[in-house]
């Protein structure tokens, strides 16, 4: 392959760190750069730390304006 053809190549994504410790990601653990990075992200999921806060219904119900329909 000459270097003009390198020059035409485009990635289809463009690099990012590892979200873990911010390295270079590697092809084979995209987007981690490490086995071990995308393991501390397994077990943060499998922990739950990754969660999406949910309200009570109370408390939804409180913060909805006093002319809002409600069942």
């Amino acid at each position: 392959m000459s270097n003009d053809n390198k020059a035409q190549i485009v990635p289809l994504r463009p690099k990012r760190p590892c979200p873990e410790c911010g390295k270079p990601a590697l092809r084979e653990t995209y987007p981690f750069c490490s086995k071990r990075c995308k393991d501390i992200d397994l077990n943060r999921w499998l922990k739950g730390a990754y969660a999406i806060p949910v309200r009570d219904d109370e408390e939804e119900a409180e913060s909805l304006p006093d002319n809002f329909p409600q069942d």
